[in-house]
Order: C-alpha cells, then structure tokens, then sequence
C-alpha cells in the first residue's frame, strides 16, 4: 500500500512500486529462459556468438548462412500480400444499423494505414520479427500533438437574400458541402459558409447570407498530429505474465522496458514526482535487465538528454479492494513510480498484439525456422569447412623436382625456358611433380545435398540451392513439381494467416481508438477527387474486421476467374455490371486509377437515351406482336369451329349428291355423249383455226399478204382518182377553162397499173 504522502490517486488499495515491481521479478525466470532461445535463433541467423567457428590458423573458419538464406525467401513472401494490396482492411457490419459506420471505418483505417503510418517499415520490421525470432510483439498507442494559437475569425450577421444569382449559388455550395466538405471549406466564400450554416441546421427557412459586423479573437489548438501508432518492439524489453498458459487475452500483466528522459517525461505531461528521481544516478547502462542498441560509451551529460530507462506496466489490479480487477497502467524509474491511472485505452485491454511464426503447443512464444535449421546448419558448416581445408592445404601449381636430376647450369636454362639437359639415370616423369587439388569426394557432396534438401523440407521452402525441379521428391513429372509448390503455397498459407489474424487485432484496437480519440470531425482523402467527411460519432458500432491478404497467384487465380465470368454472360447482362467486373480486374491488376474510372464510367446522354427508346419500341413491338398472336389464336378457334360445321355440312352434301347420282345416272350418260360430242366438234374448229392461222403465217413470211395489201391500196386509189374524174365532168365550166382529155387520164392509169404489174412480176 502506497503512503498518503505518494499517492497518485483515490483508489482505496492503490498499488505501490514493491507490488508491481515484484511481478516483474516473479515473471523475470521465463523471460530469461525465452531470451537464451532467441539469443541462440539470432547467432544462428546471423553466424555469430557460439555460432561462429573458432578461428585455427592453417583452418577455414567459413560458416554457410542456411538460416539467413531461407529466411531472406520467407522476407518477401510474407510481406508482399500486404504491401501489394492498397486496401488492407475490409470493415463488414454486424447489423444494418452499424452499415454506414462500417463503410467509414474502412475508409479512415485503409487511409490511416497508407499516409499516417509508414506501412512499409512497419511490414518489413513485423515480418522480420515474427521470422528471426519466432515471436512478433506490437505496441499500439496514440499520437496527439498540438500548440495553442490564437485567430481572429469575422462575426457575422445573417441577411435575407433576395436576388435570384445569390439563391442558385447558395444552393451550389449546398450540393458541394454534402459531396465534398474539404472543397467547400477551401473555396467558397466565409459569407457563403455562414448562410450554408444556418440553412443546414434548419435555424433559418429562408436563404440568407453572412454579413461581416466586426472581429473577435478565438483561442484555438493547432492539430500537428493525432493518429495511431504502431511499433514492433523487441522481445528482450517485454516482460509476459507466464500464468496465462499459451493465450495472450488471459495475461494479467505485461511490462515494457523503455528508454526515455527528463525532456520527454517533462514534455508528455502525464508523468509527475519526477523531481524525486537522482537524474545523476541513472542511465542505460546502470540497468542490466534492458536490451538497448545505443552503445554502451555513449550518453548524454546534461540532465535534461540523459538517457534513463523507464518500466511501464499494463495489467489488471484490485484498485478499490472488492474483487474486481481494473486495467491499471503504471511508470516507474529507479524505485519511484511517476504514473498511476487507470487504461485509457477504449477496450480497456493490453494495448499489445503477439503474433506466433511456429506456435507451440501451450506455448505464448512461437519459434523461427532456426529452430528447425540448426543442426543441417552445423552439419553444413563442418562439411564446407572439411572440403575447404583439403583443398587449401594442398600445393597446387606447384613444381617439385628430384635432387641430381639437374645441374645449377640446366636448372638455371630450365627456368628460363631454354633448353636443357638431364641426368639420363633419371627420367623426367619420375624426377618431376607437379601438384594439383585433390579430387573432393562425392561422399562430401552428397553430405551438402541432403542437407540442403532437408532444410527444404522443414522450412518448405525451395530456394535456388538445387533448382525447383520435381526430382527433389525422386520423381521427374510435372505433377510431382505442381505437388511441391502446392505443398511449401499451404505452408506459406498457415503463416500468413496467423500473421493476418495479428493485423486483424491491431485494425480492431485502431478502430476503438479513433471512436475515442479522434477529433470531432475529420477529413480524409479517399481518392484524388472524392473527399468523405469522418464524424467521431459514426465510428462506434460492432464490424467484422477482415485483413485482405493479397498473393499474385490468388489475384491471377481471382481475375482469370473473372474474365470467364465476364466472357460468360457476354451482352446479355447489363453494361454496368460489366463494368464491376472490369473494376475488380483493374484492382487485382494494380491498376486502381483504370478501376475508378471503370468504376464512374456512365455513357453518352443520347446513347442512354436513344437505347430507352430503343426499348420502348421493342416493349411496344412485343406488346403488339402479343396481341396479334391473341387475336391469330381467337381467329384459329372460330375457324376451327367453322370448319367443323363446314366438314358436317359437307358430309351431308355427300350423301344428297350420292343419292341424286343414283337417281340421274341415265341422264347423265346421255349427257356425257352429247358432251363428247361437243368436244369433237371444237377440237376440229380449233384444227381449221390452226390451219389457216398456218397459212396466213405462210403468207406474211413470202410476201403474198403484203402484196394484197399493196393491190388493194391501188385499187382504192384508182376508184377514189376515178370519181374524182367523173365528179369533175359533171361541174360547168368557167369562162376560158377546158374539160380534161378523160381518155389521156384513163390511158395513163392503165400503163401506171401496168408498169408496178411488172415490177412486182420481176
């Protein structure tokens, strides 16, 4: 129990710094424990420490870095599904009210991930914690920062509108508050906004307008920052209740070793009694129990710079002594406590994330691929450094030749490269060596390939040291090779999925954060030309968190399956479900701007339009080809009803006709003979008919019909010319005239008439 004197709070059991320092003490022994282990995992990653051969003179000291090569394969697997992905985080809502909220808490946490944390170091140093150390432990926490000013802002007077321009601009800047509130901020009038303002909240009913009347001072904060964030810390600085038994949601306590100092204590603002702390005494180095990276030479001399090492504790404490344990977070430097409050945190849990790579059963911690690799490691070590010593141990490229073989003389010309003699009692093949390496054995080579091929299999990861081949399984068929990959994809998988499921915590603690501690009201930039307005407010509800885990194979897989989909329905659906489906392309592609546009694609106007009456016009064909095919219907019916009456009446007709037939057959002979005959009689018409028709053609053909006709014209001249004659003896003579010679008249006809005779005769 704290005295009067040092307490931080009205809590009637507060707890002292002996009460929380004790379970630092009591969980120290397993963190100690699950320290040596990574120790080992990183020596071996990195060939260092135990892991490292001692150097012998005339030896090789080289250790091949099996662990750091299949780590560097886990690196980019691993971090690229949720690098490659623009949008991380999928919100779904539980219920329909929570619809709206859930659509603006997967803009603003997406929005957050991109611009306000650097997701890219964030990736890259998770990925590799989770990987080298077989445990990922993520902080979350809130950054505020901001610095009072003091603007003055006009003071406005509302002024009824009456011209028509100033009402259809008041009724723009509407329209462009509800679409996009950052636009209407920044480029509508002040005057505009006041009027906006007051027609929106419903205090005015009529358009109106600001007026400015004068100034006023207005004390104000400045926002420099207010934003989640997120750390990867390292494991060496935490401290885990060990009693929660493998699950983190059941730990009481975790405390953080931290390195901070006087300025930045001071600076936060929710430290106090620090003028109890000796600020001479401390430093880093003065605490054995905390992991740093600065070098241990190095400090600052002032006291303000100083660094010292601080323990914050997150846990659960029985504060008012009823039995119920509150979330409590604590601070202490030395033996002095400076915080005591309880969790501000929304969800009032450990604002920490732990991620297993390999979990163990039972276990809190995971374990890397070291703790399978390192013996293959050893193993791959001792062989290397054997082969590298039998050849660099041998004389290679050198000459050795056999006493009084030559003379100083024929040496000093051998040498040279001249001409030389030898001792004949000594062949040169047998005084002349020349060294070379030594063949290695196959026994060694084989040795490495196992090696190789069994960390393959423990990790499932094949790398470049054999080729990816199918032979590596004693088979040689592509489907033994599709076999390997589909084995080390579900390996992969499982990985990524609890990696997935620790984004996924983080997301759920962001969202509860900026439901709290968030500004009233913020805007976001969703795309280049759409801005959508985050109230506060609208951010609580209860979501479905999912993380989008984003591979190339699964996005390939996700758009060839589309563009079947798309190749399928053809021109049957409608265009804009074409174009969804384009848009999901687009995005699987890494192509967001073709999407968006694919996305607010609308087509021309007098397209649209023209297709409605298009529409119509069919609707109106089909409506009328229906009614023709009703009234075809009704008309067949009656038909069908007239034509049974006819077949009845017919059959009835039959039957009189047979009856009368049987009644007139005798007159009916005698009727068919004189028919008969009647036939006869027109058949031999037509025979005379066809003979003269012959004759007249005969005629017509040689020239005898047209003659005729030529005599006859002539014969009707001459009767016209003759009355003409004898009309004129008849008429008086006038005084002086003559009567014709009529013989002389008649006379000339006659040798006329016989002149053409003779022609034609020719």
């Amino acid at each position: 129990m704290a005295s009067k004197k040092n307490k931080f709070t009205d809590w009637e059991n507060e707890p002292s710094f002996s009460d929380l320092n004790a379970d630092f003490l009591a969980c120290k022994p397993s963190h100690d424990t699950q320290i040596a282990r990574i120790t080992e995992w990183q020596e071996l990653l990195e060939v260092s420490g135990k892991e490292r051969p001692r150097t012998v003179r005339g030896r090789s000291s080289v250790q091949p870095k099996l662990v750091r090569r299949q780590a560097e394969w886990r690196y980019s697997a691993l971090s690229e599904p949720f690098l490659g992905s623009y949008k991380v985080f999928s919100v779904t809502p539980r219920t329909f009210e929570d619809s709206e909220a859930a659509k603006q808490n997967e803009l603003l946490l997406n929005w957050q991930f991109q611009t306000k944390l650097n997701r890219v170091k964030f990736i890259d140093d998770y990925v590799r914690a989770i990987v080298n150390e077989g445990t990922g432990i993520v902080k979350l926490s809130w950054c505020r920062e901001t610095k009072p000013i003091l603007r003055q802002e006009p003071v406005f007077q509302a002024v009824l509108v009456q011209d028509q321009q100033t009402v259809q601009i008041l009724q723009q800047a509407m329209e462009l508050a509800q679409k996009d509130p950052r636009t209407f901020k920044d480029t509508v009038a002040p005057e505009i906004q006041y009027g906006v303002q007051l027609m929106s909240s419903g205090q005015v009913n009529v358009p109106v307008v600001g007026q400015v009347i004068g100034m006023q001072n207005v004390e104000d904060e400045e926002i420099i920052c207010n934003h989640p964030y997120v750390e990867v810390l390292d494991p060496r600085n935490i401290y885990i209740d060990p009693s929660c038994n493998g699950d983190f949601e059941k730990a009481y306590f975790i405390i953080e070793s931290f390195e901070t100092s006087y300025a930045e204590l001071q600076k936060d603002g929710r430290y106090s009694h620090l003028e109890e702390i000796n600020w001479e005494d401390v430093g880093i180095s003065e605490d054995p129990d905390h992991a740093t990276q600065t070098p241990d030479d190095f400090n600052f001399k002032d006291v303000s710079r100083k660094k010292c090492v601080a323990y914050e504790y997150w846990g659960y404490y029985d504060i008012h002594d009823n039995g119920t344990l509150v979330p409590i977070v604590a601070t202490w430097v030395k033996n002095t406590l400076i915080r005591l409050e309880e969790n501000p945190f929304p969800d009032r849990k450990l604002p920490y994330v732990v991620v297993p790579y390999l979990p163990q059963l039972r276990g809190l911690y995971g374990e890397p691929d070291a703790e399978l690799l390192g013996d293959n490691q050893r193993i791959l070590g001792a062989v290397t450094r054997g082969m590298i010593d039998s050849l660099g141990r041998s004389a290679n490229a050198q000459q050795g030749f056999a006493k009084g073989f030559l003379d100083p003389v024929n040496r000093r010309k051998f040498m040279s490269g001249e001409d030389y003699e030898f001792n004949p009692s000594m062949p040169p093949q047998a005084a002349f060596v020349e060294h070379q390496y030594p063949e290695l054995p196959q026994s060694a080579m084989l040795m490495l390939q196992l090696q190789n091929q069994e960390a393959e299999a423990l990790t499932g990861v094949k790398a470049f040291s054999g080729g990816l081949a199918g032979d590596a399984y004693n088979t040689k068929v592509a489907t033994a090779i599709r076999g390997v990959l589909d084995a080390a994809s579900k390996r992969e998988m499982a990985i990524l999925r609890r990696l997935a499921k620790g984004i996924q915590e983080i997301g759920n603690k962001i969202i509860a954060m900026n439901a709290v501690f968030l500004s009233e009201e913020e805007t976001i930039r969703v795309t280049n030309r759409k801005y959508v307005s985050i109230k506060r407010e609208d951010l609580r509800g209860n979501f479905d968190l999912d993380v989008d885990i984003a591979t190339a194979e699964e996005d390939n897989a996700k758009s060839e399956n589309l563009a079947f989909l798309l190749q399928t329905i053809g021109n049957t659906m409608d265009q804009s479900i074409s174009m969804m489906i384009l848009a999901e392309i687009a995005d699987l592609k890494r192509m967001p701007e073709l999407a968006e546009k694919l996305r607010t694609w609308q087509p021309d106007p007098q397209q649209v339009q023209f297709q409605q009456q298009m529409q119509q016009l069919q609707l109106q064909q089909l409506q009328l080809q229906n009614q023709k095919l009703q009234s075809e219907i009704l008309e067949n019916q009656a038909n069908a009803q007239k034509l049974g009456a006819d077949a009845q009446t017919k059959a009835i007709d039959a039957q009189t006709k047979v009856v009368q037939a049987q009644l007139t057959l005798p007159d009916q002979i005698e009727k068919t003979r004189a028919d008969t005959e009647l036939v006869k009689a027109q058949a031999a018409k037509a025979s005379l008919e066809a003979q003269a028709l012959a004759l007249d053609t005969q005629m017509e053909v040689d020239g005898t019909k047209h003659i005729r006709e030529l005599q006859k014209m002539q014969a009707q001249a001459r009767g016209n010319q003759d009355l003409e004659i004898v009309k004129s003896l008849g008429k008086p003579l006038k005084e002086g005239e003559q009567r014709p010679d009529i013989d002389a008249m008649f006379g000339f006809n006659l040798m006329t008439d016989q002149l053409k005779n003779a022609a034609l005769n020719s």
